[in-house]
Protein backbone atom coordinates (compact mmCIF):
# COMPACT_ATOMS: atom_id res chain seq x y z
CA UNK A 1 0.00 0.00 0.00
CA UNK A 2 2.93 2.60 0.91
CA UNK A 3 4.45 1.76 -2.17
CA UNK A 4 1.58 2.19 -4.40
CA UNK A 5 1.31 5.72 -2.49
CA UNK A 6 4.62 6.18 -3.06
CA UNK A 7 4.34 5.78 -6.93
CA UNK A 8 1.14 7.88 -7.42
CA UNK A 9 2.24 10.95 -5.35
CA UNK A 10 5.84 11.01 -7.42
CA UNK A 11 3.98 10.50 -10.73
CA UNK A 12 1.55 14.37 -9.13
CA UNK A 13 4.94 15.26 -8.22
CA UNK A 14 6.60 16.85 -11.50
CA UNK A 15 3.20 19.11 -11.91
CA UNK A 16 3.81 20.67 -8.91
CA UNK A 17 7.73 21.46 -9.10
CA UNK A 18 9.38 23.95 -10.33
CA UNK A 19 8.75 24.49 -13.81
CA UNK A 20 5.17 22.79 -13.54
CA UNK A 21 2.18 23.76 -14.70
CA UNK A 22 1.03 23.76 -10.61
CA UNK A 23 4.50 25.69 -9.62
CA UNK A 24 2.44 28.08 -7.28
CA UNK A 25 -0.04 25.29 -5.19
CA UNK A 26 3.93 23.35 -4.46
CA UNK A 27 3.57 24.00 -0.68
CA UNK A 28 -0.12 23.05 -1.02
CA UNK A 29 1.03 19.25 -2.42
CA UNK A 30 4.17 19.03 -0.23
CA UNK A 31 1.77 19.06 2.89
CA UNK A 32 -0.38 16.46 1.63
CA UNK A 33 2.36 14.85 0.58
CA UNK A 34 4.34 14.87 3.75
CA UNK A 35 1.26 13.97 6.17
CA UNK A 36 0.96 10.74 4.29
CA UNK A 37 4.45 9.91 4.20
CA UNK A 38 7.37 11.92 5.31
CA UNK A 39 9.23 14.90 4.35
CA UNK A 40 12.04 14.40 1.66
CA UNK A 41 13.95 17.56 3.19
CA UNK A 42 17.29 17.02 4.79
CA UNK A 43 20.11 19.23 5.86
CA UNK A 44 22.68 20.89 3.40
CA UNK A 45 25.15 22.29 5.58
CA UNK A 46 28.25 20.72 6.17
CA UNK A 47 28.42 22.22 9.41
CA UNK A 48 27.98 20.67 13.00
CA UNK A 49 24.40 19.24 13.52
CA UNK A 50 22.72 18.59 16.68
CA UNK A 51 20.09 15.60 16.32
CA UNK A 52 16.95 16.03 18.98
CA UNK A 53 14.10 14.17 18.96
CA UNK A 54 11.85 16.66 19.78
CA UNK A 55 11.14 19.08 16.54
CA UNK A 56 7.90 20.93 16.13
CA UNK A 57 5.75 18.08 14.66
CA UNK A 58 6.72 16.11 17.98
CA UNK A 59 6.03 19.07 20.40
CA UNK A 60 2.89 19.51 18.49
CA UNK A 61 1.88 16.26 18.95
CA UNK A 62 2.49 16.19 22.70
CA UNK A 63 0.22 18.91 23.24
CA UNK A 64 -2.42 17.19 21.52
CA UNK A 65 -1.81 14.12 23.48
CA UNK A 66 -1.85 15.95 26.89
CA UNK A 67 -5.45 17.61 25.64
CA UNK A 68 -7.19 13.94 25.23
CA UNK A 69 -7.86 13.78 28.79
CA UNK A 70 -9.70 16.80 28.40
CA UNK A 71 -11.73 15.81 24.94
CA UNK A 72 -12.64 12.48 26.40
CA UNK A 73 -14.38 13.83 29.74
CA UNK A 74 -15.58 16.95 27.38
CA UNK A 75 -17.23 14.87 25.12
CA UNK A 76 -19.14 12.46 27.95
CA UNK A 77 -20.12 15.83 29.85
CA UNK A 78 -21.97 17.15 26.61
CA UNK A 79 -23.82 13.62 26.74
CA UNK A 80 -24.42 13.72 30.48
CA UNK A 81 -25.38 17.32 30.67
CA UNK A 82 -28.09 16.41 28.43
CA UNK A 83 -29.37 13.48 29.93
CA UNK A 84 -29.39 15.42 33.54
CA UNK A 85 -31.25 18.60 31.79
CA UNK A 86 -34.29 16.20 30.48
CA UNK A 87 -34.55 14.55 33.74
CA UNK A 88 -33.68 10.76 32.00
CA UNK A 89 -31.07 8.25 32.73
CA UNK A 90 -28.22 6.86 29.96
CA UNK A 91 -25.60 4.56 29.73
CA UNK A 92 -21.76 5.42 29.43
CA UNK A 93 -21.79 4.37 25.59
CA UNK A 94 -25.43 6.70 24.96
CA UNK A 95 -23.45 9.82 26.59
CA UNK A 96 -20.40 9.63 25.05
CA UNK A 97 -22.33 9.04 21.41
CA UNK A 98 -24.47 11.73 22.12
CA UNK A 99 -21.33 13.37 23.11
CA UNK A 100 -19.45 12.57 19.60
CA UNK A 101 -22.37 13.79 17.95
CA UNK A 102 -22.26 17.75 19.11
CA UNK A 103 -18.38 17.76 19.07
CA UNK A 104 -17.02 16.28 16.19
CA UNK A 105 -18.22 18.40 14.00
CA UNK A 106 -17.09 21.36 15.61
CA UNK A 107 -13.42 19.73 15.85
CA UNK A 108 -13.75 18.97 11.99
CA UNK A 109 -15.12 22.65 11.03
CA UNK A 110 -11.87 24.21 12.95
CA UNK A 111 -9.42 21.73 11.24
CA UNK A 112 -11.32 22.47 8.12
CA UNK A 113 -11.27 25.96 8.66
CA UNK A 114 -8.02 26.50 9.85
CA UNK A 115 -6.04 24.23 7.40
CA UNK A 116 -7.81 26.31 4.67
CA UNK A 117 -6.16 29.40 6.02
CA UNK A 118 -3.04 27.89 5.92
CA UNK A 119 -3.06 26.34 2.39
CA UNK A 120 -3.84 29.74 0.88
CA UNK A 121 -0.82 31.75 3.30
CA UNK A 122 1.23 28.87 2.56
CA UNK A 123 0.74 29.24 -1.70
CA UNK A 124 0.78 33.46 -1.06
CA UNK A 125 3.82 33.47 0.95
CA UNK A 126 5.88 30.39 -0.98
CA UNK A 127 6.79 28.44 2.28
CA UNK A 128 6.17 24.56 3.34
CA UNK A 129 2.81 24.47 5.73
CA UNK A 130 4.05 23.66 9.20
CA UNK A 131 1.96 21.98 12.03
CA UNK A 132 1.15 24.87 14.73
CA UNK A 133 -2.65 24.47 13.73
CA UNK A 134 -2.48 20.88 15.05
CA UNK A 135 -2.64 22.29 18.56
CA UNK A 136 -4.83 25.63 17.80
CA UNK A 137 -7.54 23.31 15.77
CA UNK A 138 -7.60 21.08 18.77
CA UNK A 139 -8.13 23.93 21.34
CA UNK A 140 -10.24 26.29 19.34
CA UNK A 141 -12.98 23.60 19.70
CA UNK A 142 -12.31 22.83 23.35
CA UNK A 143 -13.14 26.17 24.52
CA UNK A 144 -16.58 26.27 23.14
CA UNK A 145 -19.82 25.16 24.00
CA UNK A 146 -21.69 21.96 22.18
CA UNK A 147 -23.61 24.17 20.78
CA UNK A 148 -22.29 26.88 19.12
CA UNK A 149 -23.51 27.33 15.50
CA UNK A 150 -20.77 25.64 13.06
CA UNK A 151 -20.32 29.06 10.93
CA UNK A 152 -19.33 30.51 13.77
CA UNK A 153 -16.43 28.38 15.01
CA UNK A 154 -15.43 28.64 11.09
CA UNK A 155 -15.76 32.24 10.87
CA UNK A 156 -13.68 32.50 14.28
CA UNK A 157 -10.96 29.95 13.47
CA UNK A 158 -10.15 32.05 10.10
CA UNK A 159 -10.47 35.63 12.24
CA UNK A 160 -7.82 33.98 14.89
CA UNK A 161 -5.50 32.69 12.56
CA UNK A 162 -5.67 35.76 10.04
CA UNK A 163 -5.42 38.14 12.16
CA UNK A 164 -3.71 36.39 15.79
CA UNK A 165 -1.08 34.60 13.38
CA UNK A 166 -0.69 35.43 10.08
CA UNK A 167 -0.58 39.18 10.58
CA UNK A 168 2.35 38.41 12.23
CA UNK A 169 4.12 36.31 10.27
CA UNK A 170 3.18 33.02 11.24
CA UNK A 171 3.85 29.94 13.53
CA UNK A 172 6.28 31.11 15.87
CA UNK A 173 5.61 34.70 15.48
CA UNK A 174 1.96 34.95 17.05
CA UNK A 175 1.76 38.20 20.10
CA UNK A 176 -1.99 36.60 21.42
CA UNK A 177 -3.13 33.10 21.99
CA UNK A 178 -4.67 31.75 18.91
CA UNK A 179 -7.63 30.04 20.39
CA UNK A 180 -8.22 32.58 22.95
CA UNK A 181 -8.58 35.19 20.17
CA UNK A 182 -11.20 32.56 18.01
CA UNK A 183 -13.14 32.76 21.61
CA UNK A 184 -12.50 36.59 22.22
CA UNK A 185 -13.71 37.37 18.98
CA UNK A 186 -17.36 35.15 19.59
CA UNK A 187 -17.52 36.66 23.04
CA UNK A 188 -17.60 40.14 21.61
CA UNK A 189 -19.09 39.07 18.22
CA UNK A 190 -22.20 36.72 19.13
CA UNK A 191 -22.00 36.64 23.00
CA UNK A 192 -25.71 35.04 23.08
CA UNK A 193 -24.06 31.57 21.21
CA UNK A 194 -20.90 31.39 23.55
CA UNK A 195 -22.53 32.36 26.98
CA UNK A 196 -25.44 31.75 28.73
CA UNK A 197 -27.52 28.62 29.29
CA UNK A 198 -26.20 27.10 25.97
CA UNK A 199 -24.57 23.94 27.11
CA UNK A 200 -26.57 22.21 29.11
CA UNK A 201 -29.26 19.87 26.33
CA UNK A 202 -29.88 19.87 22.39
CA UNK A 203 -33.09 22.09 22.46
CA UNK A 204 -35.27 19.65 21.37
CA UNK A 205 -36.87 18.66 24.27
CA UNK A 206 -37.26 20.78 27.84
CA UNK A 207 -35.52 20.66 30.67
CA UNK A 208 -36.67 19.20 34.10
CA UNK A 209 -38.36 21.66 36.55
CA UNK A 210 -35.77 23.46 38.70
CA UNK A 211 -33.48 22.56 36.38
CA UNK A 212 -30.66 25.81 35.38
CA UNK A 213 -28.13 24.85 33.16
CA UNK A 214 -25.96 27.96 34.44
CA UNK A 215 -22.19 27.32 34.82
CA UNK A 216 -20.71 27.64 38.19
CA UNK A 217 -19.47 31.33 37.39
CA UNK A 218 -22.32 32.73 36.39
CA UNK A 219 -23.94 31.22 39.28
CA UNK A 220 -21.18 33.06 41.52
CA UNK A 221 -21.21 36.42 40.02
CA UNK A 222 -25.56 36.69 40.85
CA UNK A 223 -23.75 37.22 44.49
CA UNK A 224 -21.89 40.54 43.55
CA UNK A 225 -24.81 42.26 44.66
CA UNK A 226 -25.15 40.40 47.81
CA UNK A 227 -23.98 42.07 50.47
CA UNK A 228 -23.53 41.63 54.71
CA UNK A 229 -25.88 39.38 56.04
CA UNK A 230 -27.53 38.11 52.99
CA UNK A 231 -24.43 35.84 52.16
CA UNK A 232 -24.60 32.38 53.58
CA UNK A 233 -21.18 30.50 53.60
CA UNK A 234 -20.83 28.41 56.23
CA UNK A 235 -19.35 25.23 54.34
CA UNK A 236 -17.77 26.98 51.80
CA UNK A 237 -19.86 25.12 49.10
CA UNK A 238 -21.56 27.24 46.24
CA UNK A 239 -25.26 26.18 46.94
CA UNK A 240 -25.27 27.79 50.06
CA UNK A 241 -24.97 31.29 49.05
CA UNK A 242 -28.12 33.09 49.47
CA UNK A 243 -30.41 35.98 49.67
CA UNK A 244 -34.00 36.64 50.42
CA UNK A 245 -33.99 32.92 50.95
CA UNK A 246 -33.93 31.93 47.68
CA UNK A 247 -30.87 29.55 46.67
CA UNK A 248 -28.36 30.36 44.00
CA UNK A 249 -27.60 26.97 42.90
CA UNK A 250 -29.32 25.90 39.48
CA UNK A 251 -29.52 22.78 41.18
CA UNK A 252 -30.36 22.96 44.84
CA UNK A 253 -29.22 20.98 47.69
CA UNK A 254 -27.59 17.90 45.13
CA UNK A 255 -24.02 19.02 44.92
CA UNK A 256 -23.72 19.97 41.61
CA UNK A 257 -21.64 22.74 42.63
CA UNK A 258 -19.75 20.83 45.35
CA UNK A 259 -16.97 21.57 45.06
CA UNK A 260 -15.01 17.86 44.43
CA UNK A 261 -17.56 17.51 41.75
CA UNK A 262 -16.74 21.40 39.89
CA UNK A 263 -12.97 19.59 40.16
CA UNK A 264 -14.07 16.43 38.35
CA UNK A 265 -15.83 17.90 36.02
CA UNK A 266 -19.30 16.79 35.57
CA UNK A 267 -20.83 20.64 35.67
CA UNK A 268 -22.29 22.43 32.50
CA UNK A 269 -19.49 24.66 31.05
CA UNK A 270 -17.05 24.79 27.63
CA UNK A 271 -16.21 21.23 25.88
CA UNK A 272 -12.56 20.89 27.40
CA UNK A 273 -12.69 23.73 30.33
CA UNK A 274 -15.16 21.89 33.31
CA UNK A 275 -12.71 19.43 34.16
CA UNK A 276 -9.58 20.61 36.24
CA UNK A 277 -8.92 17.01 36.92
CA UNK A 278 -8.75 16.17 33.06
CA UNK A 279 -6.75 19.73 33.10
CA UNK A 280 -3.97 18.75 35.49
CA UNK A 281 -3.63 14.89 34.02
CA UNK A 282 -2.54 17.20 30.74
CA UNK A 283 -0.29 19.31 32.64
CA UNK A 284 1.86 16.42 34.14
CA UNK A 285 2.05 15.45 30.64
CA UNK A 286 3.03 18.50 29.43
CA UNK A 287 5.71 19.33 32.64
CA UNK A 288 7.14 16.08 32.31
CA UNK A 289 8.02 16.02 28.71
CA UNK A 290 9.49 19.25 29.28
CA UNK A 291 7.18 20.86 26.61
CA UNK A 292 5.41 23.17 29.37
CA UNK A 293 6.43 25.59 32.41
CA UNK A 294 5.63 24.43 35.41
CA UNK A 295 6.35 27.77 36.54
CA UNK A 296 3.55 29.74 34.36
CA UNK A 297 1.26 26.99 35.77
CA UNK A 298 1.89 27.18 39.51
CA UNK A 299 2.12 31.02 39.52
CA UNK A 300 -1.34 31.15 37.70
CA UNK A 301 -3.17 29.35 40.75
CA UNK A 302 -0.76 31.55 43.12
CA UNK A 303 -2.13 34.18 42.07
CA UNK A 304 -5.55 33.46 41.77
CA UNK A 305 -5.08 31.99 45.46
CA UNK A 306 -3.97 35.09 46.57
CA UNK A 307 -6.24 37.48 45.25
CA UNK A 308 -9.24 35.39 46.44
CA UNK A 309 -7.35 35.03 49.83
CA UNK A 310 -7.30 38.99 50.02
CA UNK A 311 -10.99 39.40 48.40
CA UNK A 312 -12.24 37.13 51.22
CA UNK A 313 -10.68 39.37 54.23
CA UNK A 314 -12.61 42.41 52.28
CA UNK A 315 -15.75 40.25 51.65
CA UNK A 316 -17.85 43.29 50.43
CA UNK A 317 -20.17 41.03 47.90
CA UNK A 318 -20.72 37.03 47.89
CA UNK A 319 -18.83 36.71 44.84
CA UNK A 320 -15.62 37.76 47.29
CA UNK A 321 -16.83 35.34 49.90
CA UNK A 322 -16.04 32.61 47.79
CA UNK A 323 -13.53 30.31 49.19
CA UNK A 324 -10.08 30.84 47.12
CA UNK A 325 -9.40 27.59 45.79
CA UNK A 326 -13.03 27.02 44.44
CA UNK A 327 -11.51 29.95 41.58
CA UNK A 328 -9.71 26.49 40.25
CA UNK A 329 -12.10 24.50 39.85
CA UNK A 330 -14.77 27.52 38.29
CA UNK A 331 -15.15 28.29 34.73
CA UNK A 332 -11.52 27.57 32.40
CA UNK A 333 -8.89 28.62 34.87
CA UNK A 334 -7.49 25.17 35.02
CA UNK A 335 -7.42 24.75 31.45
CA UNK A 336 -6.23 28.31 30.87
CA UNK A 337 -3.15 27.44 33.41
CA UNK A 338 -2.16 24.29 31.57
CA UNK A 339 -2.86 24.86 27.87
CA UNK A 340 -3.39 28.71 27.39
CA UNK A 341 -0.63 30.67 29.47
CA UNK A 342 2.07 28.15 28.75
CA UNK A 343 1.88 29.17 24.67
CA UNK A 344 5.79 28.93 24.08
CA UNK A 345 5.24 31.84 21.74
CA UNK A 346 3.37 34.26 23.22
CA UNK A 347 4.36 33.55 26.74
CA UNK A 348 7.20 35.24 28.64
CA UNK A 349 10.59 33.40 28.01
CA UNK A 350 12.95 34.23 30.52
CA UNK A 351 12.48 31.81 34.43
CA UNK A 352 11.73 34.65 36.19
CA UNK A 353 9.45 36.59 33.78
CA UNK A 354 7.39 33.17 34.25
CA UNK A 355 6.90 33.49 37.62
CA UNK A 356 5.45 37.41 37.41
CA UNK A 357 3.62 36.12 34.02
CA UNK A 358 1.67 33.38 35.64
CA UNK A 359 0.98 35.13 39.03
CA UNK A 360 -0.56 38.10 37.30
CA UNK A 361 -2.66 36.03 35.15
CA UNK A 362 -3.87 34.69 38.53
CA UNK A 363 -4.87 38.03 40.05
CA UNK A 364 -6.33 39.55 36.81
CA UNK A 365 -8.23 36.19 36.57
CA UNK A 366 -10.07 36.77 39.95
CA UNK A 367 -10.54 40.59 39.64
CA UNK A 368 -12.19 40.40 36.03
CA UNK A 369 -14.24 37.74 37.95
CA UNK A 370 -15.37 39.84 40.74
CA UNK A 371 -15.75 43.22 39.49
CA UNK A 372 -17.06 42.07 35.99
CA UNK A 373 -20.40 40.33 36.28
CA UNK A 374 -21.15 40.29 32.95
CA UNK A 375 -17.97 38.37 32.33
CA UNK A 376 -17.11 36.35 34.98
CA UNK A 377 -14.73 34.37 32.90
CA UNK A 378 -11.78 36.18 33.40
CA UNK A 379 -9.31 34.11 32.27
CA UNK A 380 -9.69 34.80 28.68
CA UNK A 381 -9.01 37.80 28.96
CA UNK A 382 -6.38 37.45 31.94
CA UNK A 383 -4.33 35.87 29.38
CA UNK A 384 -4.37 37.78 26.36
CA UNK A 385 -3.90 40.84 28.45
CA UNK A 386 -0.50 39.56 29.97
CA UNK A 387 0.12 37.92 26.04
CA UNK A 388 0.60 41.42 25.15
CA UNK A 389 2.76 42.29 28.16
CA UNK A 390 5.16 39.29 28.39
CA UNK A 391 8.22 40.83 25.60
CA UNK A 392 7.81 43.68 28.45
CA UNK A 393 8.13 41.49 31.46
CA UNK A 394 11.15 39.72 29.94
CA UNK A 395 13.05 43.21 28.69
CA UNK A 396 13.03 44.58 32.26
CA UNK A 397 14.38 40.91 33.84
CA UNK A 398 17.28 40.83 31.18
CA UNK A 399 17.72 44.71 32.27
CA UNK A 400 17.55 43.51 35.39
CA UNK A 401 20.03 40.56 35.29
CA UNK A 402 22.18 43.17 33.36
CA UNK A 403 22.61 45.54 35.64
CA UNK A 404 22.74 42.81 38.03
CA UNK A 405 26.26 41.43 36.59
CA UNK A 406 27.74 44.96 35.54
CA UNK A 407 27.70 45.71 39.40
CA UNK A 408 29.40 42.18 40.50
CA UNK A 409 32.03 42.91 37.87
CA UNK A 410 32.51 45.98 38.74
CA UNK A 411 32.80 45.16 42.92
Amino acid sequence: MKKVLVNLLGQQRKLFIKGGPLERFYYAFEAGETFLLWTNHTTKNKGVQIRDAIDLKRMMMTVVLAMVPALLFGIWNAGHQHYLAVGETASLLDKTLLGLRLTLPIILVSYMAGGLVEVVFAVIRKHPINEGFLVTGMLIPLTMPVTIPLWQVFVATVFAIVIAKEAFGGTGMNVLNVALTARAFLYFAYPKQISGEVWTYLGDKTPVDGYSGATALAVAAETVNVQGDQIVSATGKMNEFAWSGQKVAGLVGNGLYDFWNMFVGAIPGSMGETSALMALIGAVILIVTGVASWKIIVGVFAGAYVMGFIFNLVGLNGFMALPPHYHFVMGGLAFGAVFMATDPVSAAHTERGKWIYGIFIGILTVLIRVFNPAYPEGIMLAILLMNVFAPLIDHYVVQGNKKRRLQRAAV
